[in-house]
């Protein structure tokens, strides 16, 4: 009997193990913000589903991991895993670790905890016309998955995904329940002119810088919404790599 409880505590502790380990070291990750910044964009996407563990690797929930990174005190490291969850695992932020590291986790993990919120809240009530005339509203896009990329011009990191998220348009061309849409702050004017030179292949509706801030309560950009055929928010994504991860997911159901 003794050897085969040894035997189910080795097992055990084997199959923890198996995402326990970092998979960045913690103290020099935080070395400079440049070295953190780019494992962050890479590595850390805290809109998708993960596994949250705290400092003595025990289980928490999402929104209690996601508070605790607003307080300034921990990052969050990606763990190893033999498998397809991700785990995420809280250390702490180092005495001597550049402030705009702390800076940057805190207003990230407040963005991301907002969002959070407002996941499986139905999206709100919207009736919008396009830069083409096409009247968009609840009704015209029921029983389809909208995906919605808020925006505006002068927005350097939302320019910068357009290849990205025009390819996920292409990969879902014959997915005529799948509907790309994209909110924008700037007139039609300023859109059609920007837009003759920089291709954007979503529906564009201008004139939603208001909407955006006071009916989404948006305060970063850009911001994805995944809304499924029932017009429920499934998930808020501030990059397209969480989107083309989440939108993968959802397209399966």
């Amino acid at each position: 009997m003794k050897h085969i409880v040894v035997l189910l505590f080795l097992i055990t502790f084997s199959a923890n193990a198996q995402f326990n380990n970092p998979e960045v070291n913690a103290i020099a990750i935080q070395k400079d913000f440049s070295t953190w910044q780019n494992y962050q964009i890479q590595k850390i996407m805290l809109s998708l589903d993960f596994v949250a563990l705290d400092e003595n690797s025990n289980r928490i929930s999402k929104d209690f991991f996601l508070n605790q990174l607003t307080l300034g005190n921990f990052i969050p490291i990606r763990l190893q895993s033999n498998d397809s969850i991700i785990y995420y695992k809280l250390y702490k932020i180092q005495f001597n670790s550049d402030s705009s590291i702390k800076a940057t986790i805190m207003q990230m993990a407040f963005d991301e905890y907002e969002h959070y919120k407002m996941e499986g809240n139905r999206f709100p009530k919207f009736h919008f016309s396009d830069l083409n005339g096409s009247i968009i509203s609840n009704e015209t896009m029921k029983d389809k998955i909208i995906v919605i990329k808020c925006w505006y011009i002068h927005c350097a990191a939302c320019i910068k995904e357009f290849p990205d998220v025009n390819e996920l348009v292409l990969k879902y061309n014959d997915r005529k329940d799948i509907l790309f849409l994209s909110l924008a702050e700037d007139s039609p004017e300023q859109l059609k002119l920007f837009l003759s030179k920089k291709t954007l292949l979503y529906s564009v509706v201008p004139d939603m810088k208001i909407y955006m801030n006071e009916t989404l309560n948006l305060n970063a950009f850009p911001t994805h919404f995944i809304i499924n055929k029932q017009g429920k928010i499934i998930k808020i994504l501030s990059n397209v790599e969480s989107l083309k991860v989440a939108l993968e997911e959802e397209s399966k159901k």
